[in-house]
């Protein structure tokens, strides 16, 4: 890889910290982060600034994930058998990146989060406290097929908004509240990096040193997120994922439309 510029360097590393922050809290932080790795190092493959995107992302998200495990109570009874799974199926996401055009699935994923949006903003108490009489045995099995299979299969194909996705899934399907929701999304998150980053990392597809440059910075935003979104609640967390999500949304559609 050639070198890059002071500047750049900057740049990349600052974004870094802002997406472990905002990955720490809700999820999303590929929004920042990938594209200030393609814009900075402007002749890197796609396929490798992925790979050290889930470098530097792996990083932060298992800050954050060790972070609430300390400072709060964990379903691990969802949280690790949908992590282990993740791992596997993020694998062969990252195995089929090159081969799914980005144009075939922006589509469906614009359509899910305006849908994501719409449902979180009429519904004002979701995710503000904790429903524990959904989580029941059939929810607990289909919140670790759709965390563990299908979004860590999305995550490792490309990956925008898993950490919301797998939040809002948690929220839903068991009744986490937003905050442990975020506790569990960023175990299962930690899964899906560590399997795509093996496979991008095996087919040569990882910038080491400069990942673990970022990685630095991921961890130093993760951390502070994380201890934000625990001290300052679910109220907190769901206007940050609504902001997040919104952001989401009118990055794809901007895509989209410079695409079509």
């Amino acid at each position: 890889m050639r070198p890059v510029d002071p500047l750049s360097l900057t740049t990349m590393f600052a974004a870094a910290a802002v997406a472990g922050w905002v990955d720490a809290v809700v999820g999303g932080g590929g929004l920042l982060l990938l594209p200030a790795l393609l814009v900075a190092a402007p002749g890197v493959p796609v396929a490798t600034a992925l790979g050290t995107n889930k470098l530097a992302a792996i990083a932060g998200t298992s800050t954050a994930a060790v972070t609430y495990a300390r400072r709060t109570k964990v379903d691990w009874a969802v949280a690790g058998p949908a992590a282990g799974l993740a791992v596997v199926t993020a694998g062969v996401g990252a195995a089929l990146a090159g081969a799914v055009p980005a144009g075939a699935y922006r589509p469906v994923v614009l359509v899910v989060l305006v849908a994501v949006a719409v449902f979180v903003a009429v519904r004002p108490r979701l995710g503000t406290v904790a429903v524990p009489q959904r989580r029941t045995r059939v929810r607990v099995v289909a919140a670790v097929a759709v965390a563990g299979g299908g979004i860590a299969l999305y995550d490792g194909l490309i990956g925008p908004g898993t950490g919301t996705f797998l939040v809002v899934a948690f929220t839903v399907l068991v009744g986490a509240d937003f905050v442990h929701g975020s506790a569990m999304a960023k175990i299962v998150n930690a899964g899906t990096n560590l399997g795509a980053l093996v496979v991008f990392g095996l087919a040569g597809h990882v910038w080491w040193l400069l990942g673990l440059g970022m990685a630095v910075c991921n961890i130093a935003g993760a951390a502070l997120g994380a201890r934000m979104a625990l001290r300052r609640g679910a109220g907190f967390v769901r206007v940050v994922l609504l902001v997040v999500v919104l952001a989401l949304v009118v990055k794809l559609g901007y895509d989209q439309w410079r695409a079509g």
